[in-house]
């Protein structure tokens, strides 16, 4: 049996479309669908993320990482400056979205 991935991971935004927009603009990310209920669904190809609306749940996630061809070329789409994780078991470093969420961007990738 082949070892489960993860293929989903789900945020709760207070404004999906401003969400959505930034994940494709910085990430290259492509809608999918969107929900009757206004969840909008990404994907990068691998893995979905899906963008929920609840007032009554806590905002975000922790966090979730991308690996990534340049931490420059992320820098510069993203307008901002990654912070290096020296607490990571391998490089990466981290950079925060349009909502403040922690993203792990990462060259080399993680143990897998």
């Amino acid at each position: 049996m082949e070892r489960p991935r993860i293929r989903h991971v789900a945020l709760n935004v207070q404004d999906r479309d401003k969400e959505a927009e930034y994940y494709k603009r910085v990430f290259g990310m492509e809608e999918k669908s969107r929900g009757p209920n206004g969840t909008i669904y990404l994907s990068d190809g691998h893995v979905g993320v899906a963008l929920i609306s609840r007032s009554e749940l806590p905002w975000g996630i922790n966090h979730f990482g991308f690996q990534v061809e340049s931490i420059n070329e992320i820098e510069e789409k993203a307008e901002t400056t990654a912070v290096a994780n020296s607490a990571a078991a391998v490089g990466e470093s981290m950079i925060y979205d349009s909502e403040g969420y922690r993203v792990d961007i990462s060259v080399e990738g993680w143990p897998i």
